[in-house]
């Protein structure tokens, strides 16, 4: 006999077939790279590559590392660590903290991804970025876009409670399968984009690739803003789930953010491939059942009235996101000026 939370949670499916899982588990796919050799890696590095790597080396989850260590090694990514070095040399403060810059592997071992969220640029504010994109620690307040990632998750699931004091820690979804992976991964203290086309970009495009690669049932993807889309654009669509929309920046968001969906749509897609019990809990509250959706029929009810759709100014954020959003702005351009030079 189906036991009652069972029953709760298979009342998200929004596809009559969909109860009927198609494949294993997420979790069997890719193997966890037994056989890779940390030390024995590292003594192939020279003196100077060593010291430049030491962070990958002391932080990188060796899931990811063992699938990255020729990336790491490589001109680019080489170059990109003796311009960090310069500027930790030079005292310029550097966000997110060394330790955080690679927390996305740990809280989200490759062989744990179910969905990857991209994001840009780190917020380069103090104790801001710990290296999940939307994420803030505690006491910081989440920032305008992630109250509006939580008001397009009420709107699917109506049950669903934003953290108290507008709290914006996201480690559980991390923990639960989702990779949250900005573009670039450092930042300079208050100077937004400042770390943009020094290296990074290659590195978490090798990234994107190695889910997309490895992760052969299939994964979705969530690419908010036409620069997250751009990093998706090759990734096989019949493999893996591509969920593409506006920015949920207040700039962008009432522009379809809010009616994309896309929470529900990954529980869904997730659900019919692998079965109810692989679907994320969106949850960051703690709570004794599982989230319900809103029905399909009740998109535009009043359930989804009650959630305001329209940016409001705000006097109590601890701060704002609007130079993030400039960030966008100037990625986009600069993708632009690119695909203009390489059309001509």
């Amino acid at each position: 006999m189906t036991s009652p939370a069972i029953k709760r949670k298979s009342e998200h499916i929004s596809a009559p077939d969909s109860k009927k899982p198609k494949a294993t588990s997420t979790s069997t796919p890719t193997p966890r790279s037994s056989s890779f050799n940390k030390a024995k890696w590292v003594a192939t590095l020279t003196p100077e590559q060593k010291e430049l790597l030491q962070l990958e080396i002391d932080t990188l989850d060796e899931s990811w590392l063992a699938h990255l260590k020729e990336e790491v090694v490589s001109t680019e990514f080489l170059n990109l660590k003796r311009f960090l070095k310069k500027e930790k040399d030079s005292n310029v403060k550097v966000f997110p903290p060394e330790e955080d810059v690679y927390s996305w592997s740990r809280h989200t071992p490759l062989h744990n991804v179910k969905v990857v969220i991209i994001g840009q640029d780190p917020y380069h504010n103090h104790n801001q970025a710990h290296g999940l994109c939307f994420s803030v620690r505690a006491p910081v307040r989440a920032p305008p876009s992630l109250l509006n990632i939580y008001k397009g998750i009420k709107i699917d699931y109506p049950d669903f409670e934003s953290p108290p004091d507008k709290g914006g820690l996201l480690i559980p979804w991390a923990e639960r399968g989702v990779l949250m992976l900005n573009t670039c991964l450092t930042v300079r203290a208050h100077q937004a984009n400042s770390h943009s086309n020094k290296g990074w970009e290659k590195f978490t495009q090798k990234v994107i690739d190695l889910v997309a690669r490895l992760r052969t049932n299939g994964v979705v993807f969530l690419a908010w803003g036409r620069p997250a889309g751009n990093r998706v654009a090759k990734i096989n669509k019949e493999k893996h789930c591509i969920l593409q929309s506006v920015h949920p920046s207040p700039l962008s968001a009432h522009n379809g953010f809010f009616k994309n969906g896309h929470f529900k749509k990954c529980n869904d897609w997730l659900a019919s491939r692998y079965g109810e019990d692989e679907i994320i809990d969106w949850s960051l509250v703690p709570s004794k059942k599982p989230l319900a959706p809103c029905a399909p029929d009740k998109e535009n009810s009043a359930a989804s009235a009650n959630v305001p759709v329209k940016p409001q100014p705000s006097k109590v954020d601890e701060f704002d996101d609007d130079d993030a959003v400039e960030a966008l702005v100037a990625a986009e351009a600069a993708e632009a000026a690119e695909r203009s030079l390489n059309s001509v």
